[in-house]
């Protein structure tokens, strides 16, 4: 089952945990942590040494194939996991995956935040230690369909990977 981790390139836990989920027996994508912690910042003084503004800078070349990469492994992730704290497009990248791909997304948080936000509850599954996370993961791999599996279609099936029930609790069951 694909992963694709979500988090911060300013975040150095983000290898390492890639790696956990690796040894848990999952596909944890982090390949667009590799341009390093200053990417963004970069990028940014690359466009204003043009002379861009920030458009043209998101209509550029280097920045459409960065959000294709990045856009590509998240249509082809069978769940997401964003590793708290993270930025703006990491709650982004997570939105997308929970409410247009209707596919399971999490927020794990391993340390008591600096802020706290209340609108974290929009995200289903916040989580606080790895272990349950696992557990989560691997339920929801028990039931993804398998390659070559029948479905009787004759039957009233939920075809839908993912539900979100606003009435939820923030650790609610898929």
């Amino acid at each position: 089952m694909k992963v694709y981790l979500i988090g911060s390139l300013r975040n150095p836990e983000i290898p390492k945990f890639a790696n956990f989920l690796t040894e848990q027996g999952f596909e944890a994508f982090a390949d667009w942590f590799s341009p390093g912690p200053q990417a963004d910042d970069y990028w940014r003084d690359y466009a204003k040494a043009r002379g861009w503004t920030y458009k043209q800078a998101l209509e550029s070349d280097a920045a459409k194939h960065v959000f294709e990469f990045d856009k590509h492994h998240l249509d082809t992730s069978d769940a997401a996991v964003l590793l708290y704290p993270a930025g703006k497009s990491a709650h982004l990248e997570l939105g997308y995956v929970l409410w247009n791909l209707k596919r399971p997304g999490f927020i794990l948080i391993e340390e008591e935040p600096e802020r706290y936000d209340v609108m974290l509850q929009f995200v289903p599954h916040i989580l606080f230690s790895r272990h349950e996370l696992v557990r989560r993961l691997k339920k929801y791999q028990e039931r993804m369909l398998k390659p070559g599996q029948i479905i009787n279609c004759d039957e009233p099936h939920n075809f839908q990977r993912y539900e979100y029930n606003p009435e939820s609790n923030i650790t609610r069951e898929p």
